[in-house]
């Protein structure tokens, strides 16, 4: 699978890209999805593994998408 596949906007592909990553790590893959459904995401995964893009990248997404001055996620 490759961020592409993930609907993530484009302009979050491309910085992503941009850094070098193609490829999502399998907890990332896992926690994208649903983060991008707007749903709560608890996760564990090893040192190094992706967690913080994971996590990150739906907020992103949204933030791109939907510029508005109210909260949009809790960390």
């Amino acid at each position: 699978m490759r961020f592409t596949h993930l609907n993530l906007n484009p302009a979050l592909v491309k910085a992503i890209k941009d850094l070098g990553f193609v490829r999502p790590t399998p907890i990332q893959a896992e926690a994208i999805p649903p983060g991008l459904q707007g749903r709560d995401l608890i996760a564990c995964a090893q040192t190094g593994s992706g967690k913080t893009a994971a996590f990150l990248l739906p907020i992103i997404n949204r933030l791109i998408d939907r510029p508005r001055r109210t909260v949009k996620a809790l960390v």
